[in-house]
């Protein structure tokens, strides 16, 4: 990673004036090319110009590039000219006289520096935030699964009086089709016994409907569900403490 010959303290600083600066030239950009587009979509809109419309369309272009071009390097100017007066305010409370050297501002080699610093740190910003963002997923992920193999360990006990009530269904349901297939019974006690199991095969499927939502009830009121609940909390608590720690160092661009 290219270095700057500076602290750890000042290289940050360093950096949070690159992000600022690098945040503003975007934001130009992105005026200088809306006059381009405003240019397509206002002028050109038949198939043929005569050299002078032509010559008319890029004078009027020219001119609204040259006032954000110029506008921003004012605002360079400017804006750095503040960031000059902070240092040597500080300086001058420390009773020190600090010099500039303005023949190395256009030093090629030293830009060339700077240009390869702001590379090489942004660049391995972005991928370092990609990776937290990566760690977080995981983690939440496996959260997800503990809390899922814990909820089906503690329901096991209770999908144990549902199954009863399932096999009982099924028990029903077979005399239900015996009923059906049974050719010497006569008709009216056939169609006795069909209504009598029906009504039977119904109560039994309206207890097991009942029963489920009982039984997940009572399971949501007993103390492994609690503990289960809270062991998904801290789960959580402990996933927004990651993200702020991991915040300080997302670079935004």
């Amino acid at each position: 990673q290219a270095e700057l010959g500076l602290n750890e303290h000042h290289q940050n600083e360093v950096i949070n004036y690159m992000r600022f600066a690098r945040s503003k030239r975007g934001l130009r950009l992105k005026t200088v090319d809306s006059c381009f587009q405003d240019l397509k979509d206002s002028r050109l809109v038949e198939e043929t110009f005569t050299v002078d419309e032509v010559t008319d369309m890029l004078d009027g272009l020219q001119t609204v590039v040259h006032s954000e071009v110029e506008s921003e390097l004012i605002n360079t100017a400017y804006t750095n000219v503040l960031l000059l007066r902070q240092l040597f305010s500080q300086a001058e409370k420390w009773y020190l006289k600090l010099q500039t050297d303005i023949s190395e501002l256009e030093n090629r080699e030293l830009l060339e520096q700077v240009a390869e610093f702001e590379k090489s740190e942004f660049t391995s910003s972005s991928k370092k935030v990609e990776n937290r963002n990566i760690v977080i997923k995981v983690i939440k992920i496996k959260t997800y699964i503990f809390a899922f193999d814990l909820f089906l360990f503690m329901k096991a006990d209770v999908n144990q009086d549902i199954t009863e009530l399932e096999n009982k269904v099924a028990a029903l349901k077979c005399q239900f089709e015996k009923t059906l297939n049974d050719s010497t019974a006569n008709q009216k006690s056939l169609e006795e016994n069909l209504v009598t199991t029906k009504h039977d095969l119904l109560k039994v499927q309206d207890q097991l409907s009942t029963a489920e939502k009982e039984l997940e009830k009572k399971f949501q009121q007993t103390a492994a569900y609690r503990n289960m609940k809270e062991i998904l909390m801290k789960k959580n608590e402990q996933i927004k403490d990651l993200r702020k720690k991991l915040s300080k160092y997302v670079v935004l661009f």
